[in-house]
């Protein structure tokens, strides 16, 4: 049809468009090449003849390697000397340095920041940490969400539609209408057909997804796929395990009653004394919660009374250290507690002194994530196995709606599936766990979220999304990210819609050039691709 400048601009504007495309696409893939960046290119191994240089498959479990400031921790493992803070936002989103000592677990992706340390490798290159998240990541694109597989099979029936449609309109007019010219016709049908072309909805909706993956992976949270992505716009109840995930899992000494003379201090004292020689959780964080040297030879004797607690001789003074048992079978006075959690009564040469509280406490941000999810109206229920009093006092300081106690892992299955069965057509519901006593319930939910990723396995394999970290706002954070996902897909779906409809009519009618016809199809892709990377910077 003799249209040379119009052929060459839809040439070059395709061209334009494709360049876009990619710089979009590649974008949008940088977050999860900055996780990339920290694959480490070598390990330095300590051998014989002294510091060795190798590349980090070669590396062995048992080899100790040595990490400079500056340098990335090439593969797992714990740290056998020296101090240091090492940056772990990479693979957490946190910005504040975690101060690490000999003893302490250290993974593939830290960046070591100040000091130098030799660590004694514990796994090998291939499953590493790092290497395994950025399998996960990478992979994630292979789940496609409703909308994709919605859009993909729109395209599939719309195509030869518009074909037919485009086909029709250039031969049937003039046939029909006497005058009219097939070259006319021909024209509108090749503007037709250029401005029918999907791509803005075939290319724009999976970038704006796989944004969505990369920008929640910059904050910590590894989704494995699109559609759990979206799904979390559909979440209408976030069911919650108590121990690890709302709670840190260990015991903390929360309250130090005394009942005489003793200051508080001192009865700490005396109780860490006591639980010298006791391997039991409680009397861990009794010793952690006192924090200094415990003069063994002070210790004269411990009498270990099981089911009960500890007679101890300290100093000369005679402590006993135990439950309301211990205290009942020396016949001793003591003050009736209803505190949550487990209490420790003390006495000293047969007196009673008080007692001390431990329980596991609350994660710091716990309260305002039930707040946050609340306001969104989403319903909260906690599963614990702990004991009534424990889980109720944990769920009302918390403001949870819905709480069942004294729960065997088969029971919070059978909780769950009571949850699914009276939830509305069309939402979801979140379990979230520690990921590794949690994985009937993780798989069993609607969506399976796991706390605590970072250095677990059984996390990262359980779950559909995983937060590397163990804060409980992430769940806020990852339906934040959900939220805008979408946002971002449909103001795509809807513009790209819009226009093309526009000037499918136009087109028809002859109103719109080639040039129109040629914004409207890769002009619009181009805005919607540039408005899809967005998320990447929220």
């Amino acid at each position: 049809i003799q249209e040379y400048p119009e052929a060459v601009a839809v040439m070059l504007f395709y061209q334009l468009g494709e360049l876009f495309q990619d710089i979009a696409v590649d974008k949008s893939r940088r977050s999860i090449a900055e996780l990339m960046d920290i694959r480490p290119d070598y390990a330095n191994v300590k051998t014989e003849s002294g510091i060795e240089k190798v590349a980090p498959e070669t590396v062995k479990i048992g080899d100790i390697i040595l990490i400079k400031p500056g340098e990335k921790v090439p593969l797992d493992g714990k740290i056998v000397s020296g101090t240091s803070a090492v940056d772990t936002s990479a693979l957490t989103g946190e910005s504040v340095p975690r101060a690490v000592k000999a003893g302490d677990s250290i993974l593939s992706g830290f960046i070591n920041k100040n000091g130098v340390i030799e660590v004694a490798v514990e796994k090998p290159f291939a499953e590493s940490t790092v290497v395994k998240i950025l399998d996960l990541v990478q992979n994630a694109s292979g789940r496609k969400a409703p909308t994709e597989n919605f859009i993909t099979k729109f395209a599939r029936y719309y195509t030869p539609v518009v074909v037919i449609a485009a086909v029709l309109l250039a031969v049937l007019p003039p046939l029909l209408l006497p005058g009219e010219s097939f070259q006319e016709w021909l024209y509108r049908a090749s503007n037709f057909l250029v401005i029918s072309c999907p791509c803005a909805l075939v290319v724009s909706i999976p970038v704006g997804f796989f944004g969505g993956i990369g920008s929640a992976s910059r904050k910590g949270i590894l989704v494995k796929g699109s559609n759990f992505l979206e799904g979390l716009n559909a979440v209408k109840t976030v069911v919650m395990d108590k121990t690890g995930t709302l709670t840190e899992g260990k015991f903390a000494v929360t309250r130090i009653e005394s009942a005489g003379d003793l200051t508080e201090n001192r009865l700490l004292e005396l109780t860490a004394y006591a639980e010298m020689h006791s391997s039991h959780p409680i009397a861990d964080s009794i010793k952690e919660a006192y924090g200094k040297t415990i003069a063994e030879e002070k210790i004269t004797s411990t009498n270990d009374i099981p089911g009960h607690g500890l007679q101890v001789v300290v100093d000369g003074q005679e402590i006993l250290v135990g439950n309301v048992k211990m205290m009942e079978k020396f016949g001793i006075a003591h003050a009736a507690t209803h505190e949550t959690g487990t209490v420790v009564h003390i006495a000293v040469d047969k007196q009673y002194a008080g007692y001390i509280l431990i329980a596991d406490a609350i994660k710091a941000d716990a309260k305002a994530a039930i707040s946050g999810l609340k306001a969104r109206g989403i319903r909260t229920i906690m599963l614990t196995g702990d004991s009534r009093s424990v889980g109720e006092a944990v769920a009302e300081e918390l403001g949870i709606d819905e709480v069942h106690a004294e729960l065997l892992p088969q029971d919070k299955v059978t909780k769950l599936e009571e949850v699914l069965a009276r939830k509305r057509k069309g939402e979801k519901v979140i379990f979230v766990g520690d990921g590794i006593n949690d994985t009937p319930v993780l798989a069993r939910s609607d969506i399976g979220m796991a706390m605590g990723g970072l250095g677990s396995d059984a996390a990262i394999e359980a779950a559909d999304i995983v937060i590397m970290d163990d804060k409980p706002s992430k769940i806020l954070t990852a339906i934040a990210v959900a939220e805008e996902t979408r946002k971002i897909v449909w103001q795509n779906i809807i513009f790209a819609m819009a226009v093309k409809g526009l000037f499918l009519i136009l087109g028809a009618f002859g109103v719109a050039t080639m040039w129109e016809a040629v914004f409207a199809d890769v002009g619009v892709t181009v805005l919607a691709v540039l408005n899809s990377i967005r998320i990447l910077k929220k």
